[in-house]
């Protein structure tokens, strides 16, 4: 009842002022709460388009729902159309979507074969143009960069160059962590890690990982979190409650997914990413990372 009538009153609030972009954050963020589809969504944010430009987070939150619905180059434009101002809470948010939407594109040209390019869009990928409005974070992590441009160059016949990349790729803490803070080591990155010892011929090294994130997920399900309410780092808007446990639940079967990928056991995987997908669809790493079933 209180989120119908939350609806209610936001969508009452906006009606009264169409222009106010704060009102339409909210709003927005009620209806992925309220699990509105990405598409609707969109659609929604496309009725308000000069609302939704004046503010920075509400253009970001627009530009995410691009790359969850694979529209990559869309949202690679959108994010280099605009000069961004850092803003409370926003740290990592415009950079991770401009990471992701270059490394969509480049997957797709590896897929067509199309290596030249795909190596262009990557080495975009790691570096950050000034408009995105911040630098990399310390301890920014580009496994996965590394591991497509060390694919790319093997597939391209310089050994010497793929090595040198699957070495940087293999870089880093082995240890999953929990969801609280956006600067603990994204779990994917312990995924290319293990991949990348593969290319190395390291497969003890490399299937350690997966199984470590695959303990994490299965040990830490059931969790009841306690969450300090100022951790401030936490990435995502604090608007309204949050379902921890439920959120834990998401992040575990995450940690799952992964580690049954990096093994090769791909049902396990799509079953795993599936369970996390139903309790969060605006799970953008596990809808990415299911597409690569």
């Amino acid at each position: 009842g209180d989120k119908d009538r939350a609806r209610e009153a936001l969508e009452k609030a906006f009606e009264l002022d169409t222009t106010d972009a704060r009102v339409l954050l909210e709003l927005d963020q009620l209806h992925k709460k309220l699990g509105m589809s990405a598409y609707e969504r969109i659609a929604f944010c496309q009725k308000y388009w000069d609302t939704l430009i004046k503010r920075d987070d509400m253009y970001i939150e627009y530009v995410t729902l691009l790359n969850q619905v694979g529209k990559y180059e869309e949202a690679y434009k959108l994010i280099m159309a605009r000069k961004f101002h850092p803003w409370e809470g926003g740290e990592g948010k415009v950079t991770t979507q401009y990471k992701i939407a270059l490394l969509e594109m480049a997957k797709t040209e590896i897929q067509k074969k199309d290596y030249k390019n795909a190596i262009v869009h990557l080495n975009s990928a790691l570096n950050y143009p000034e408009n995105l409005g911040e630098g990399k974070l310390e301890g920014t992590k580009d496994n996965n960069i590394n591991y497509y441009l060390g694919y790319c160059y093997e597939m391209i016949g310089r050994g010497d160059l793929a090595k040198k990349y699957f070495e940087l790729a293999s870089i880093g803490t082995d240890d999953p962590a929990g969801i609280m803070y956006y600067y603990d080591q994204p779990a994917d990155m312990i995924l290319y890690e293990g991949w990348a010892k593969e290319k190395l011929g390291k497969t003890v090294e490399a299937n350690s990982r997966f199984y470590k994130l695959i303990d994490y997920g299965e040990k830490h399900i059931y969790d009841k979190l306690h969450v300090d309410y100022y951790a401030v780092s936490y990435p995502d808007f604090l608007i309204f409650d949050e379902d921890w446990d439920k959120k834990n639940k998401v992040h575990c079967y995450y940690l799952i997914g992964l580690g049954n990928l990096g093994l090769g056991n791909n049902a396990k995987a799509k079953e795993a990413f599936s369970q996390a997908l139903k309790l969060d669809q605006n799970h953008l790493n596990c809808i990415l990372y299911k597409k690569m079933v």
